[in-house]
């Protein structure tokens, strides 16, 4: 008998006690609810303290961790956005001299981006502020809850990487 994915996935909640599912699913809701008032609460920061935004924010983060610079598209796959909305806040980066674009050899559409020295300033500048703000954000955790999170919400990261075969 073939099942669809749905129809195996219902069957695989089913067998499942109730109580665990909606445990699941609690936590599910709970962790959105927490990620999308703790990204909110850091965009007003950045906004207030830097003029800026979160997304420019994570554009410089992943190009200050890839210090050699990253292609637009392995730029858009690492921040998981589309190349449009790369491209923009890269345009207007560039303009400020906090990024360069500089084109790859045998590709002509093709650019590397990169920080700048005044866009490695910036980005350190900006990065003590922000972990600052996310360990205030955080502050009701102790090292051990910390480290229990992270492994939790890894192994739910990890177990969702694995390829599932229905």
């Amino acid at each position: 008998m073939n099942m669809n994915k749905s129809e195996a996935l219902s069957e695989r909640a089913g067998n499942e006690t109730s109580d665990l599912s909606k445990a699941r699913l609690r936590a599910w809701l709970q962790i959105l609810k927490v990620s999308r008032k703790i990204e909110g609460e850091l965009r007003e920061k950045m906004r207030l303290e830097f003029g800026s935004t979160l997304p420019r924010f994570d554009v410089l983060a992943a190009l200050y961790r890839e210090r050699d610079g990253m292609r637009m598209s392995e730029l858009s796959k690492s921040l998981m956005v589309s190349n449009g909305n790369v491209t923009g806040i890269v345009d207007r980066l560039v303009a400020e001299g906090l990024v360069v674009r500089m084109p790859v050899e045998n590709d002509r559409r093709a650019s590397i981006v990169r920080l700048t020295k005044a866009g490695e300033k910036d980005f350190a500048e900006r990065a003590l502020v922000h972990e600052g703000w996310v360990s205030d954000l955080f502050s009701d955790l102790s090292s051990a809850d910390a480290d229990a999170l992270i492994r939790i919400l890894r192994n739910i990261s990890h177990h969702n990487e694995a390829p599932h075969h229905d």
